[in-house]
């Protein structure tokens, strides 16, 4: 069964699906690529490069032994930067299962690279939702809207939070529709 049917199965019989989307692809990746861990995986391995190039193209006569511990070591070193390319690698299966769904009860949000999560909250849960575009967003036309109530995390400005439909272009509808939705099931 594929992610988007599982998502589908968590919707009770008597909701509507106002709304469909997935992210946008291309934004999605480039999100995925430039993130945060960019400079240091880059000059992480910048730095093991070097020292591989310099013991490589240094005196060739103890060029064997050194090499046999020198592999297995720099493979391990290497962790951050594998790690930042897997993350990238596996980005392309993290689009394929994120789904979004807001339907007249609540608002539905599936994803995961290996593990697959799927989360449900109810309008009556939401307590705080807003928009955020970032450089690719705005580059592309697409917006996040973040569910985040910025009273639980006074001390951080910015809120890393998985409850988030992100990089869709339709944001300022999507939007619109789930504040409608709010107020409707506070009557």
């Amino acid at each position: 069964m594929d992610t988007l049917t599982q998502l589908q199965s968590m919707l009770q019989d008597n909701e509507e699906v106002l709304w469909y989307g997935q992210p946008h692809k291309k934004c999605f990746v480039l999100e995925s690529i430039f993130n945060p861990l960019l400079p240091f995986a880059a000059i992480w391995a910048l730095f093991d490069c070097a020292f591989i190039c310099a013991m490589v193209f240094s005196d060739k006569q103890s060029h064997s032994p050194m090499l046999l511990f020198a592999i297995p070591f720099f493979a391990l070193h290497l962790m951050p930067v594998w790690l930042y390319l897997g993350g990238v690698l596996l980005c392309f299966r993290n689009h394929k299962n994120t789904h979004f769904i807001v339907t007249n009860k609540a608002v539905y949000i599936s994803g995961g690279y290996f593990s697959l999560h799927f989360e449900r909250k109810t309008f009556d849960q939401i307590t705080y939702f807003n928009i955020r575009r970032g450089f690719f967003d705005q580059r592309l036309g697409v917006g996040d809207i973040i569910f985040d109530d910025p009273a639980e995390f006074p001390s951080r400005r910015k809120i890393k939070n998985n409850f988030v439909i992100h990089d869709i272009p339709d944001f300022q509808e999507v939007y619109n529709l789930i504040r409608e939705q709010k107020e409707k099931s506070h009557q």
